[in-house]
């Protein structure tokens, strides 16, 4: 058991942002990624459509005999993440906007969370965001087009940092001195972000947090692989394999090789 791989997915590449975290942290887990591209991005999709989608990935996941599943996306999480726990009895770890750190290293008062569409609409972020409302004012901005531009192998930067200006600026004129990446996606190109945002705006982001839930649960468990060697890091996708593995690639920045994802019937 402490040898079995951990499951971690995401509706395209985004959730490479919260893989890289978990493998810096656990480096002897052996690691199973779906980019369930085919689909991508998650935040226009309804509820429905995308617990289906999870619950299909899961499935997969169970196949290969997974001993804890990261949902690597704001979006899955929200929708579908309460809804997996009353199924399945493993470790399931989710990621929701950073709003708690945030709201405690805003100078201003002022935090600014950038969200898919998805995300900002669902009731469990709309349940985070009055938790810390009446310590820090909140604004949310949905993104959309941004990870469409994202996913894309040769990024476009003029059309990136244009939507970008268009997202960030409102905020900044409102006093926000801090950003939340409410979407992994947004975390590949955290760069871009701050140079937008300035070097005075404090970028939050989940990844480390979510590596360090994984790791408390597998602790608890006492299922963390305690072998010295680093851990297998395997890559699944339903989209085109050719074009994912240059575009996952080009953020794991290592060598890989993405296979199909398949489910046995």
């Amino acid at each position: 058991m402490t040898t079995a791989p951990i499951g971690v997915f995401d509706s395209g590449a985004g959730g490479l942002s919260i893989l890289n975290s978990i493998h810096d942290l656990l480096p002897t887990e052996n690691l199973l990624y779906v980019a369930d591209s085919a689909y991508a991005p998650y935040g226009p999709k309804g509820e429905a459509f995308i617990q289906a989608r999870c619950e299909t990935i899961m499935q997969f996941f169970l196949q290969h005999e997974v001993k804890a599943v990261v949902l690597a996306c704001n979006t899955a999480t929200a929708a579908a993440i309460a809804e997996l726990r009353q199924k399945y009895s493993l470790p399931l770890i989710g990621v929701e906007p950073a709003i708690k750190p945030a709201a405690g290293q805003s100078r201003s008062g002022v935090v600014g969370v950038l969200a898919t569409s998805g995300t900002i609409a669902s009731d469990k972020f709309i349940s985070l965001q009055n938790q810390f409302s009446a310590q820090v004012k909140i604004i949310t901005r949905a993104c959309p087009g941004l990870v469409e531009l994202i996913e894309r192998v040769e990024l476009d930067e003029v059309a990136t940092k244009k939507l970008l200006h268009g997202f960030i600026s409102p905020m900044l004129a409102e006093g926000a001195d801090t950003l939340v990446l409410g979407c992994t996606h947004y975390s590949l190109i955290r760069d871009f972000i701050q140079q937008i945002a300035g070097p005075d705006v404090l970028i939050v982001d989940a990844g480390s947090a979510v590596a360090r839930e994984l790791e408390r649960r597998l602790t608890a468990l006492a299922v963390v692989n305690p072998g010295a060697d680093v851990g297998r890091v395997k890559f699944y996708t339903s989209g085109d394999t050719v074009y994912q593995q240059r575009l996952l690639q080009k953020y794991w920045q290592h060598f890989l090789t993405v296979a199909p994802l398949l489910i046995n019937s």
